[in-house]
C-alpha cells in the first residue's frame, strides 16, 4: 500500500519484565508450554531475572492471577498458559468460554498485552500436539506475541505508529 505508513513491531525483550500465569492442571503439557514461553522471552532479549511465573490451580483461575499481576505494575507483558481438554459433561464449554473471555477482558481493561496460550483440546493427545510436538509450541507463540504486542503498545503510546 504505496504512501501510507505501516505499523510493525520488532520483537526486542532487552529492558522488559514480563510475568506468566500457568495452570496446575495438566501440569506436564503445562510446563512444556511454560519452558517454551520463558524460552522465548529469554531468546528475545528478556533477562531470566525479569520473568516471573505464578502458578493457578486450572484454567478457571488465570484471568484473577493476570488481573492481580497487571494491577500490581511494572510489567511490559503477560503470558496466559494453560490446557483444557475436552470431558464427557459441559464444563469445558464453560471453562474455556469464560477462562477466555476472562483473559481478553483484562489485556483491554489494564492495556496491557497479555499473550494467549490457553489450549482447549478434545484429547490430550491434541493439547501434547501443541505443547511443542508436531503441532507447534503454543507456549512459545503466546511470548512471542506478547512481545511484540509489548513493543507496539509502547510505540503507539508515545506518538503514533512511527
Amino acid at each position: 500500500m504505496s504512501g501510507i505508513r505501516e505499523a510493525t513491531s520488532a520483537v526486542d525483550g532487552s529492558g522488559k519484565r514480563f510475568a506468566v500465569a500457568a495452570s496446575r492442571f495438566h501440569e506436564t503439557i503445562v510446563d512444556r508450554l511454560v519452558e517454551g514461553a520463558v524460552a522465548c522471552l529469554v531468546e528475545h532479549g528478556v533477562d531470566r531475572g525479569d520473568v516471573e511465573v505464578v502458578r493457578v490451580p486450572g484454567a478457571w483461575e488465570l484471568p484473577l492471577a493476570l488481573d492481580e499481576l497487571a494491577a500490581s505494575g511494572g510489567w511490559d507483558g503477560l503470558v496466559a498458559l494453560g490446557a483444557v481438554v475436552r470431558g464427557e459433561t459441559p464444563h469445558f464449554d464453560y471453562v474455556c468460554a469464560e477462562a477466555s473471555r476472562g483473559i481478553a477482558r483484562v489485556s483491554a481493561e489494564r492495556r496491557l498485552p497479555v499473550g494467549f496460550g490457553l489450549l482447549t483440546c478434545d484429547t490430550v493427545e491434541q493439547a501434547e500436539a501443541r505443547a511443542g510436538g508436531v503441532a507447534g509450541d503454543k507456549g512459545r507463540e503466546a511470548a512471542l506475541a506478547a512481545l511484540e504486542m509489548a513493543e507496539l503498545a509502547k510505540r503507539l503510546r508515545v506518538g503514533g505508529a512511527r
